[in-house]
C-alpha cells in the first residue's frame, strides 16, 4: 500500500481486530489479520499491543495451547470507547478524502 500508516490508524485497526473476538485473541493472529489491510511487520505490531495495554485499552492474559503459553489480548471498556472515537473520526476523515477524490472543492466542507 502506498499510503503511510500513522500510529492512530494502526491503533484503530488493532483495536478493531481484537474487538471481534469476545474472549480475546492472540498476537500472531492479530498480526495476520492486521496485515490483510495494512502492510506492517510483527516488530511494528507488538509495541502497539504493549502501548494499548499500558493505556488501558487491552487486557493481556496467557493461556496454554499445545503445551506452551500463548499471550491473548482482550479489549477493555476503555478500548471500546477509544475504538468508537476512532470509528467516528474515520467516518469524517474518509468522507472528506473521498469527496476530494470525487472532485469536490475544499470550500464545500
Amino acid at each position: 500500500m502506498v499510503f503511510n500508516t500513522g500510529a492512530a490508524l494502526l491503533d484503530a485497526v488493532v483495536l478493531a481486530v481484537v474487538s471481534t473476538e469476545e474472549g480475546g485473541t492472540y498476537g500472531y493472529r492479530i498480526t495476520q489479520d492486521v496485515r490483510k489491510v495494512l502492510d506492517v511487520s510483527e516488530s511494528t505490531l507488538y509495541p502497539v499491543l504493549r502501548r494499548l495495554q499500558k493505556d488501558g485499552c487491552l487486557d493481556v492474559y496467557d493461556k496454554q495451547f499445545d503445551g506452551r503459553n500463548r499471550r491473548y489480548y482482550k479489549i477493555t471498556e476503555r478500548g471500546k470507547e477509544q475504538l468508537q472515537m476512532y470509528r467516528e473520526e474515520w467516518e469524517v476523515y474518509s468522507g472528506r478524502i473521498s469527496a476530494i477524490f470525487d472532485g469536490e472543492r475544499l470550500s464545500d466542507f
